[in-house]
């Protein structure tokens, strides 16, 4: 079987932002920091970077989402040129986890009815993710 996934990267807030996402989203996460990868005992890295998240993967409803942090001093150029969609099965579903993600962050487009959708809302999460919500699709045919 074969998926398509998400995979994020942070400048070393990986581990406030996916506990946020799996309380948005639901689902289990998985986190291990570079402190805890195999060998690390033998690396030479610093407290900051040992704190670090190397991989984490929040498995939910729907698909997963993985990311890590950059490497500690390693330029991070923020997140863009994309959005993440969610297609919920109701408007109010949607609303719920609009309002969630926009909680602290930017709300490109606020959440409100479109021709394919009940509703339908773009938000930069506190993060720095981009995010579009669906809710209650509309039938075209």
């Amino acid at each position: 079987m074969s998926s398509f996934n998400a995979y994020l990267f942070f400048d070393g807030t990986a581990a406030q932002a996916m506990p946020f996402y799996k309380s948005v989203l639901g689902g289990k996460l998985d986190v291990m920091t570079f402190a805890q990868m195999p060998g690390a005992e033998q690396q030479k890295m610093s407290a900051a970077t040992a704190a670090r998240v190397m991989h984490a993967m929040l498995t939910f409803e729907g698909g997963q989402l993985m990311a890590s942090d950059t490497m500690e001093g390693q330029p991070h150029e923020g997140m863009k040129g994309f959005s993440l969609t969610l297609n919920k099965d109701t408007a109010a579903e949607a609303e719920e986890v609009f309002a969630a993600l926009a909680d602290g962050g930017q709300v490109t487009m606020p959440i409100a009815p479109t021709f394919w959708a009940e509703r339908f809302g773009m938000c930069t999460d506190r993060f720095g993710t981009p995010w579009m919500v669906n809710g209650g699709m509309q039938a075209h045919g």
